[in-house]
């Protein structure tokens, strides 16, 4: 992957560097395309055929292009003056040379054979600058024979390729020493050989191309200072922290402990094995095992299945063991794919099991269309096109509306505020992200939408459980408690205005330890504030449908019944008219977006515009409502895990790339990587489930111990993480 260097990272990579480019003028055309990344105003003037000076004095970088056409003693002298100790040394050396030997010396056989003399006898003096340099020898581009000016017709695409292959033969033959070795940059011939028909004269590449050369040799030094994470070329492998070498033993652990206890079973079940009792034929049963035993061996095997996982997510996304490439977004690969699952969708549809609202079968079908949407977004790059960017932003706020929506629907009708179901709660949704934070050395807030959702959960809890507790059971009582309900809701509003209208106090309020270590991202709570004010109103929408829906249904204002629309006739119809009709305004809205910015402070009053507007008419009509897709709906079941899944294992490099299992057959690599990451997320759903009756017992005494003992491990997690951020400073 190649990460793209704005000018401010170019000259916080190379302050106070001194650059070089030597050479003929393929590599002057790469010398200007160099420092254009450094000053965008720079233009091609001066002295084409003489030596070109540039100094960007604001960060001390000088950058100068050396006119040596041929490789030949002056060339020699020039890099044998860097090699004598009273002259400073370049930071980095681009050289590069042979087509005007070709063409002066009419492509003859004996100029070939003094390249090689000259190039062996610089060899030595390079080998030696790269001790302490970076020294890259450019390979000759390819030539569009046709185009080439008959006095350059000489210069053929086989003298090229000899002369290349002498360059590469020599240089490096005498060195031992991998640091000390001359970098062969042979990428720009591979581009060549894509784009040099696009060339205005045959022999010099087009901007674009040059541009493209210029920005990898920029990646090619620069990742290892600046270390992007887009920029998977060219950087080593991060070392392991001590947080992830505690986890590999604790997983290791569990692996070794699950294979010991099941061997143990194994031999137990041998000895204890039912036999028939020859006298009276009766089948003697093997004493049953301990429930305590049980779920052990379950933990034991949760984990161990965790840590083979964790294993494939630090290989596909840390180690340097498989290739990443980068996005690449066209209207196809975004509009074909979503066509595609739409008609799988259509093709398994059921009858639902009960024909409420929002009903189980079709919340997770929601869910379920909405994620695979959004995984084909990420993966196509489609971000980059406005339009879809807006519409994708509402269906994460629909995933928001659910969150308003289902919790307080459950603490409305059960009133149950118990520990218990908070801590099976924030289980299932922290449980995956807290192991990639540990096995993956990446912050909290890195997964953003985990945070998102969980603080929004609490706040619901807190809004609905903070006295007086009113449930719809007390406010059938007494339609007063409705009045207060709507109170609380109305406080609530004035919370999130106030809030999302002062930075400050926001930032205050999760710049506190340890709030800060989970909601900090790069040093500050700014992208925090930025995800949560996006999206600050959708949950409050989702709490008040519910309330008002809730209402409806009790006072039997709707029907819900198989194949009844929800509303009277004229009512459904008018309704069903205005829903499409502000479903369309809202697309074409969003589709003129011009300014993301703009577009993005609207967003959280208008998204729920849609959001509205979809429930309806996939509610009011009877028919529509008694059906689901079992499609969508099983993808729904384990949202959550592919949402965080992708992150490593089916993009790359964070989300910026692609992950690539097979290189060079694109298609397949999607289909075999896509294959293992929905497997390996059902998977983690699976071990999260079993994981959340282990961890989070019913009985009251139990679960306090636990909650004691995970406030033990978060309090060691916090401690190694600060001894970490200690150590890297």
């Amino acid at each position: 992957m190649m990460h793209k260097y704005k000018n401010s990272e170019a000259k916080n990579c190379l302050i106070d560097k001194h650059v070089v480019f030597i050479g003929d003028s393929r590599i002057r055309q790469l010398f200007y395309s160099f420092i254009r990344l450094i000053n965008p105003q720079i233009k091609e003037e001066g002295n084409k055929h003489g030596n070109i000076p540039f100094e960007d004095k604001s960060a001390s970088i000088k950058v100068d292009f050396l006119w040596y056409p041929e490789v030949n003693g002056s060339m020699r002298q020039r890099i044998k003056s860097w090699t004598e100790g009273s002259v400073a040394k370049p930071h980095i050396i681009v050289a590069g040379a042979a087509t005007w030997s070709i063409k002066i010396h009419n492509g003859s056989n004996e100029a070939l054979t003094q390249y090689k003399i000259n190039i062996t006898s610089i060899a030595p003096l390079l080998e030696k600058l790269a001790k302490n340099s970076d020294v890259y020898w450019v390979l000759q581009d390819p030539v569009y024979e046709d185009m080439l000016s008959e006095s350059r017709k000489m210069i053929t695409n086989e003298k090229i390729d000899a002369y290349n292959e002498a360059a590469v033969r020599i240089l490096n033959s005498s060195s031992r020493n991998s640091k000390a070795k001359v970098k062969v940059f042979s990428v720009s011939k591979l581009i060549a050989q894509e784009t040099i028909m696009k060339s205005a004269d045959g022999l010099h590449l087009p901007e674009s191309s040059r541009d493209t050369n210029a920005m990898i040799l920029m990646n090619v030094y620069c990742n290892k200072i600046m270390k992007p994470i887009d920029g998977s070329c060219c950087q080593p492998q991060p070392p392991l922290t001590l947080i992830q070498k505690l986890a590999f033993c604790f997983f290791t652990l569990s692996i070794i402990g699950y294979l010991i206890i099941n061997l143990i079973h194994r031999n137990n079940f041998r000895k204890n094995k039912s036999c028939t009792d020859l006298e009276g034929g009766e089948e003697k049963k093997p004493a049953i095992s301990t429930p305590n035993v049980s779920t052990l061996e379950m933990l034991l095997h949760s984990l161990c299945k965790l840590g083979l996982i964790m294993t494939y997510f630090y290989l596909c996304d840390r180690a340097n063991l498989f290739m990443k490439e980068n996005k690449f977004y066209t209207h196809s690969s975004f509009f074909i794919p979503i066509v595609y699952i739409l008609v799988l969708g259509v093709f398994y549809t059921e009858n639902t099991k009960e024909t409420k609202v929002l009903n189980r079968e079709q919340t997770d079908e929601w869910k379920g269309w909405m994620q695979l949407v959004i995984l084909i977004y990420h993966i196509s790059g489609a971000s980059t096109f406005l339009p879809v960017y807006m519409h994708i932003r509402v269906l994460v706020a629909a995933y928001l509306f659910q969150t308003g929506y289902g919790h307080f629907s459950y603490f409305w009708i059960k009133g149950d505020f118990g520990v218990y179901r908070v801590c099976q709660v924030l289980f299932r949704l922290n449980f995956l992200v807290v192991v990639l934070c540990i096995v993956m050395d990446r912050p909290y807030q890195f997964y953003y939408f985990v945070p998102l959702v969980t603080v929004w959960f609490m706040i619901i809890y807190a809004t609905l459980a903070v006295w007086p507790q009113i449930v719809q059971k007390k406010a059938n009582g007494n339609c007063l408690w409705h009045f207060g309900l709507l109170l609380k809701l109305i406080c609530l509003l004035t919370c999130i205005y106030f809030l999302s209208y002062s930075q400050g106090a926001f930032e205050k309020i999760f710049s506190f330890w340890p709030l800060s270590k989970c909601f900090e991202l790069n040093g500050n709570v700014y992208e925090w504030w930025f995800r949560w004010k996006l999206d600050r109103y959708v949950v409050f929408h989702g709490m008040l449908f519910a309330f008002i829906y809730l209402a409806l249904q009790k006072h039997q204002m709707i029907s819900e019944g198989k194949g009844d629309p929800l509303f009277s006739n004229r009512v459904s119809n008018v309704l069903l008219f205005i829903s499409v009709v502000s479903f369309l305004t809202y697309s074409i809205w969003a589709s003129s977006c011009k300014n993301k910015t703009e577009c993005n402070e609207l967003h959280p009053s208008v998204s729920v515009v849609q959001i509205l507007a979809f429930i309806l008419i996939r509610n009011i009509p009877g028919y529509v409502r008694s059906v689901y897709s079992s499609f969508f709906a099983w993808f729904g079941k384990i949202s959550l895990e592919l949402f965080i899944c992708q992150y490593h294992i089916w993009l790359a490099a964070d989300t910026k790339g692609i992950l690539v299992l097979i290189p060079g057959y694109p298609m397949f690599n999607v289909l075999v990587s896509t294959f293992i990451f929905v497997c390996v997320a059902h998977e983690i759903s699976q071990i999260t489930n079993d994981l959340a009756q282990i961890v989070v017992p019913k009985d009251n005494s139990t679960l306090l111990k636990r909650l004691l003992c995970i406030a033990g491990f978060f309090s060691g997690l916090l401690l190694f993480s600060a001894m970490q951020d200690q150590s890297r400073h």
